[in-house]
This record gives C-alpha cells, structure tokens and sequence, in this order.
C-alpha cells in the first residue's frame, strides 16, 4: 500500500510550486486537505478489495464531501452532505473564482473563489496520478498531470520557481517512481529459502536494495545537475520587459492582444541584477522626460489595472496628430519638444510605444493607434524592439494661478471609483496630511510632500504586497517600499480626497551618456498622475529618490511647494510664479542611482560603466573554470603536505606514510586490492616495478614500518621520513607515461574516489532512512511467520536444531 500514499505525496510536493500564485499560505493547507481526503479514499477502497474503478469514483465522492465543508457548510446537509444550494453556492464560487484570475495578477489575494479553483484542480490532478500510478500502473506516465500542475506556476509568474520547490517537487515524482519500481521488483517471485540461520527461519524477499539505490542516485544526480547546470551558465538575454500577462484584450487593426500586469512586472526589472539598456533618445531641448507605456486607471482593492483600450483606424499615428489632451483647454501655455528614441532589440515582446505625456504626433513604422482617453500609443501586429521612432510632445507650462484655481473633474468618474473595505485610517490620515490644502492643487503637491519628507519613508524594492491591507500596512506601520507601492498608495489617497487620479508605468528619464539620454532596466518606474481641469493630467513624484531611493526620479518643477521669501515682492522661492512663464520642466538635480551610478552627486552626467567586455567576462569565466577542475589537484597537494608534515614532527608516524604511499600508487595506476598487506603490496611494487637502490630502501623503511605498528606489541623508534616518500614517488613516475603523470598532477584519483565514496555516502541515508522500521513490529510479524512456517512443515524444530548456522542464501523463484 505505499503506492498510493507516495502518488499522493507526489501530488503535494508539487503543489508546492504553486506558492508564487498566492500571498498568503491558507491556499496550500486547503489543497493539501483535499489530496489527503482523496489519497485516504482511495486507499480505503484498496484494502476492502474492491475493483480498481471503484477507487476513482470513491476519491470524487470524498473531494466533493471535502470541498462542501470547507467552503459552503452553511448551505449543505449536516455542513457536509452536499444539496442543491451547496453545488449552486460551488459553482458561483468557481465563477468569482476565474473571473478573480482574470483580474489580479500573482501573488493573488486568498479570495475563496481563487482558492477553491485551486483546491478543485490539485484535487483533479491527484485523481488522475492516483488512477495512471496505482490503478493503471502507469507511473512514469503519471508524470504528465503532475508537469501539468507544475507548469502553471512556470508560465505566469516572471520569477523563475525558487529551487527548493523545484528539489521537493521533483523528489515527489521520484519517490513514486521508486514505490512503482520496489512494488514491481516484490512481484516478480517469491524468495525460495535453500539455506537458513539460526537466528530467521522465514523466506526472504527478493533483494531490490542495489536496483533501488541506483534508480535513487541516477534521480539524485539528475536533480542536482538540473539545479547547479542552468545557475553556472550565463543568460542569453535579459528578462522579457513587460512581456507577460493576463487581463484584458482589446481591439484594433483586426486583432487582439493581451494587456500585461505592468505592476507585478515592475518589481521584477528593478529586482534584476543586470540593468540592461532598454532605449535611448535624443531631444531637442535636451531635456529629460519621463516614457509612459502604460495608464492604469482601475483600482479594484488589490491591484491597479487598465480599463479596455480602443484603437479606432482614425487615430493611426500615420494618419496625423494624435487625439487632442484630455482636459487640456485652449490658452495654457505649453512647451513644444521633439524626440527620437531608438528601442533595443533585447526587450522582448512589447506592444506599446513608451513616450512621453502628452504626445502630440508620433512616427512610426507599422500599425501603431493611440487610445484616446489615456493616449496610448498601441498595436496588435507589431512590436516596438528594435523600432526607432520620432515624437512630439506639448507639455502644459500652468501658472500658479491656473494650478490653484483649476478644478478636478475628469471626464469619467472612474479616476474617482474606490473599493468597499478601505481601511478608515487611510482616509482620515489623507485629510490630516492635506489639512492646511485650501485647493485640490495644495492637497496634491502636501501630499507628494509627505511621501518624500515629512512622512519618513523608506525606499526597498524587497518590499512586496498588494491589497488593501497592504496599502494600509504600508502608509500606517511600515512605510517601506518602493515605486509601486509610493505610486499606488497616492493615487488612492488623492480619490479619497476627490482628485482624479491613476497610476502610469514606464521609464524615468534615464542618464546622459555622450549626448545620448540611455534609459537601463533599473529606471522602470510607476507614477501617479492626476487631473485638473483646464490643465489635463499633471505628474506627480512621490517616490523618493537620491541614494536612499530611486536615482533617477524628479519632482517636477511645477509641484514643489511654495514657501515666501525675503522680499515679498520677489516672487516665490520655489515651484512656479502665479504670472510668469514657467519651464514646466523636471527640477532639481539628478541624484545617483544606487543601481548605476551615471552622475556625480551634483547631478553632473559622467560616463557610465558599460560593464566588463565579453573578453573580459570569457577570461573570468574560463578562469573560474580552470579552477574548479584545480580544485582535486589542489586538495591532493594540501592532503600531501599535511602527511609530509606529520612526519617532519614524529619519524615514527608510519600511518601517515602508509597513507600516502597508497595515494600515490592510486595515483599513478598502480593500485592493488584494499585488503593487500603492506608486505605484500611491497613484493608487488618491487617485482612489477624495479625501483632504484634509493627507493627500494624507502619503500622497505615504509613497509616495515606499517608492519610494526599494525602486528608489534611496540612500534619502531624510527621510521620513515619525507624524503622516503619523494625517492618513491620519483622513480615509479620516470616508469609511467607522461599522460598518466600529468593525469596523476591535475586530476588524482585518490582524492576523485574519495568524492565518490562520499556521495555514495550521502546517496546512502536515503536507504537507511528507508529501511527503519519499529522493532517490535518486526519482531512480531518475524515470530508469528515462524510458528506458522514450523506448524506447517513436519520435523521443522529438528532442521533448525542441526541446520548451518552460516548466512542465508535465497533463490528467487519464478512465478508460475
């Protein structure tokens, strides 16, 4: 019965993999419940003997009395006998549950409709390795649900599975397909007993240990190289930028395409080790801007995503400006500049074009529309790797006045919309933070000002969590986060405070490198930006940035507060004047990303570390090599000079001659059998390889030596001496060729089957672990087997009286 007990653990440590999908851990406990009721199920009906489709049908019944109490008790008979209310109250559970997955994107939220789709499926997958495994007979097939469930996992999160769920996972299917082996080796026969010890009279089983321990190591080995091989080669090519998602489709040119969870992305590309280039541009003011490529402007308690997007053939880049700024009226002053940006060919798959807000015009190849009410420009046929495009923005240059007077409504109130179930203190902490505002304006610039100063944050891109108790965790105890976080938490504190607000994602502006603005992976940023009336939508940095933060964000210029200066005639001393143009561009210097440092503290741009050369990095990589296969060679010379040394301090130590005297005829392929005496192994030495008059005496100094301390009561006073072990060594390897000298230099066997034996070592706790058993168990089913075998068999008592007291020795029989 350990066949459908392993099918079942199987099942778990797979589903252990699922662990990036979710936040919380209640997921898994749920699942595992349901694997637990179907493997007891099934091994139930397998020991009251019922036929193998009984199992199957068994186990379903089981998972559904299972899964009503756990998640509809209140609608079923006695909380678990299903009725109609609770298979009704099932079913609308799995439909929130995938209109959930189509929502959020991982980690979800422990929603009971998400969790029990999961719960159902695991248990789906454990119906069907118990059916291929133990009912069919199948387990090696009984892989395929299990990849399946594996997969899920691989092909939604951007993070590549964590190495320990990929060990306990594949330890599963192994120790099933080693239950499987063991259970079919039992069956070939039965063990035929032709000679019998004292000490046990009962058949033996066939000996599997040896088929085993193989099968044990050769899935070992295999799970150790899967592990170590793809870590010590180097990546061909950086994570895909916003590659991967799921959510919504939207039309345009005739097709569809899936919009990615900018969000869930973000934490990925400034996480990554490699800041790899993703574009640069050029403008004509020379000027840095931020590159949005995506406007989130929904917010549904857990992440923030996008409404549906429309590509109408009307608003085709190609056909001519770009749909008028959304609430941007005539007679606001704005600031014409033109950029070219030229995309790597290393991003991966991108549909959208960054840019800066507004884009006014932009030229491109290809099918590229432009959404009107967010001006995302988009294409369902072309991707922007490798593009190099043309735009124009008109950037709004408000006024003072205008951005105190100007009013906050948008043309939809979605910008406004805000989940049931907010944490009340994150409302009543938005009013205290703006209770000196008198303007919607006011409110927006103290709040930016308390993310990035009074409210005492701190920037971390371990930082991870979404919700609504992430959100209130966030602003009410930790305070520790980065973009993400910052962006997201003042937008929904700007609609508690009726302002429109969304979140964009893209790029800061990036750093100068030779008259070229270069944008890196680790500028990936998102953004609030909000709405005034007259003015359109106006970006806000609440982020911190510097060394404790974000290198390359900036606050722009037209958000800084307004504090009063020494002469009241002179205007304020910062932010933008009530009647005077104002540059309307980013200010403040740009401080040093703690990722690249591109520029000095005083915002002056330097060149940039372009990273090693590839020579540079295949001359490490190939060192890095030579040593790791120096390493036997270099071990083997520390074991030598530890052995030299001991002689040096007592002549006497004959063990450690004797020791090495082994080594270096292992070394050099003169090694005889682990039991030869050290007379005999001198006799061989001396017949086969005529030494020197030199060496002969050392080597009778190292043989009598060993002999005297393994057989005289007293070991000798002296003994030999390093110089002994050199004349030997010298002689035996002028009478080798020269590969097995250089075999014997870099790469000695002495100490490569020394690693052996280790491994075998470490192979070798699994069997003993195994093979433990209760011993009183044993001893009773032992004592019980030999009184039934004595009744049974005429003079037995007389046989075991005279009988050998030498080992067992069985036959296995044929099963006829």
């Amino acid at each position: 019965m350990k066949l459908p007990v392993a099918a079942g653990l199987a099942t778990a440590a797979v589903t252990v993999t699922l662990y990036p999908l979710f936040e919380g851990g209640a997921w898994f406990w749920s699942c595992f419940g349901a694997i637990l009721v179907a493997t007891v199920a099934g091994l139930a009906v397998s020991l009251l003997g019922a036929r193998p489709w009984v199992a199957p049908a068994a186990s379903f019944v089981a998972v559904l009395l299972y899964l009503t109490l756990v998640f509809t008790p209140e609608e079923a008979w006695l909380r678990i006998v299903p009725t109609k209310d609770s298979i009704v109250r099932l079913a609308e559970l799995v439909g929130s549950g995938f209109d959930d997955i189509q929502r959020y994107a991982a980690p979800v939220p422990d929603d009971p409709g998400i969790t029990l789709l999961t719960t159902a499926g695991v248990a789906l997958i454990a119906l069907l390795v118990d059916v291929l495994a133990v009912r069919l007979r199948r387990a090696a097939l009984a892989g395929l649900p299990l990849l399946a469930l594996f997969t899920v996992p691989a092909a939604v999160v951007t993070e590549p599975i964590g190495w320990i769920a990929f060990v306990i996972a594949a330890f599963g299917y192994i120790g099933l397909l080693v239950a499987d082996g063991r259970e079919r080796l039992s069956r070939w026969g039965r063990a035929v007993v032709v000679r019998r010890s004292s000490g046990s009279a009962r058949g033996a089983a066939p000996d599997t240990e040896r088929l085993a321990l193989s099968g044990k190591r050769i899935g070992v080995t295999a799970i150790a190289l899967a592990i170590l091989v793809p870590a010590a080669l180097p990546a061909l090519s950086p994570d895909p930028l916003f590659g991967f998602g799921v959510g919504n489709g939207f039309g345009g040119g005739g097709g569809n395409i899936g919009i990615p969870d900018a969000i869930a992305k973000l934490g990925g590309q400034l996480r990554q080790q490699r800041n790899a280039t993703v574009l640069t541009y050029t403008s004509s003011d020379d000027v840095s801007r931020y590159l949005r490529i995506y406007s989130l402007d929904i917010f549904d308690g857990t992440k923030w995503t996008l409404a549906p997007l429309r590509g109408r053939p009307e608003d085709r880049v190609s056909e001519g400006p770009l749909p008028p700024t959304p609430g941007l009226r005539p007679g606001v002053s704005v600031k014409r500049a033109e950029m070219r940006v030229t995309m790597s060919e290393d991003i991966g798959t991108l549909n959208f074009l960054p840019l800066p807000y507004p884009a006014r015009q932009v030229e491109a190849d290809g099918d590229w529309r432009a959404d009107r009410s967010s001006l995302m420009v988009f294409s369902t046929e072309d991707e922007a790797a490798g593009m190099e495009y043309r735009v124009v923005t008109e950037e709004p240059e408000p006024t003072l006045t205008e951005l105190r007077t100007a009013v906050t409504l948008p043309d939809s109130d979605r910008y406004l919309q805000l989940p049931d179930g907010l944490d009340p203190r994150v409302a009543a902490l938005a009013r205290r933070v703006t209770a000196d505002a008198t303007t919607p304006y006011e409110a927006a610039v103290e709040l930016q000002e308390w993310f990035t100063q009074a409210g005492r944050f701190t920037y971390d891109v371990r930082a991870s969590g979404s919700g609504a108790q992430a959100l209130s965790r966030f602003l009410l105890r930790d305070r520790r986060g980065y973009c993400e976080q910052f962006a997201g938490a003042m937008a929904v504190m700007a609609r508690l405070l009726n302002i429109p607000a969304r979140v964009s994602v893209g790029y800061t502006g990036g750093t100068k490198i030779d008259n070229v603005w270069t944008v890196r992976t680790h500028d990936t940023h998102a953004w609030p930006e909000l709405f005034f009336d007259g003015i359109g939508w106006l970006r806000f940095e609440p982020t911190p940035a510097g060394t404790g933060g974000q290198g390359t964000a900036q606050v722009p210029s037209y958000s800084l507060p307004v504090t009063p200066t020494a002469d009241p005639t002179a205007g304020p001393s910062a932010g933008p004047t009530s009647d005077e143009e104002d540059t309307g561009q980013d200010a403040g210097p740009v401080r040093p990303n703690p990722r690249q440092l591109d520029r000095d503290l005083d915002g002056t741009a330097i060149a940039a570390d372009p990273g090693r050369p590839v020579a540079v990095k295949a001359g490490i990589g190939a060192a890095a090599a030579l040593a790791l296969l120096l390493l036997p060679a270099a071990a083997r010379l520390l074991v030598r000079r530890r052995r030299l040394g001991r002689l040096t301090r007592t002549a006497a130590d004959g063990h450690a001659a004797w020791a090495e005297l082994r080594d270096t005829l292992t070394d050099l392929g003169m090694a005889g059998e682990p039991g030869e005496t050290p007379r005999a192994l001198g006799r061989r030495i001396a017949g086969r390889h005529p030494l020197g008059p030199q060496a002969a005496e050392s080597l009778a100094r190292v043989v009598t030596s060993e002999e005297r301390l393994r057989y005289a009561p007293t070991p000798s006073a002296s003994g030999p001496v390093p110089a002994d072990l050199r004349h030997i060594r010298r002689d035996l390897a002028a009478r080798t060729s020269r590969w097995r000298r250089l075999g014997a230099a870099l790469a000695p066997m002495s100490v490569l089957l020394r690693v052996r034996a280790a491994g075998e070592g470490v192979l070798d706790v699994f069997d003993r672990l195994e093979g433990l058993r209760l011993r009183l168990w044993r001893t009773g089913r032992t004592g019980a087997r030999e009184t039934a075998a004595a009744a049974r068999r005429p003079g037995a008592a007389a046989a075991a009286g005279s009988g050998d007291s030498g080992k067992d020795r069985t036959l296995t029989g044929a099963r006829r």
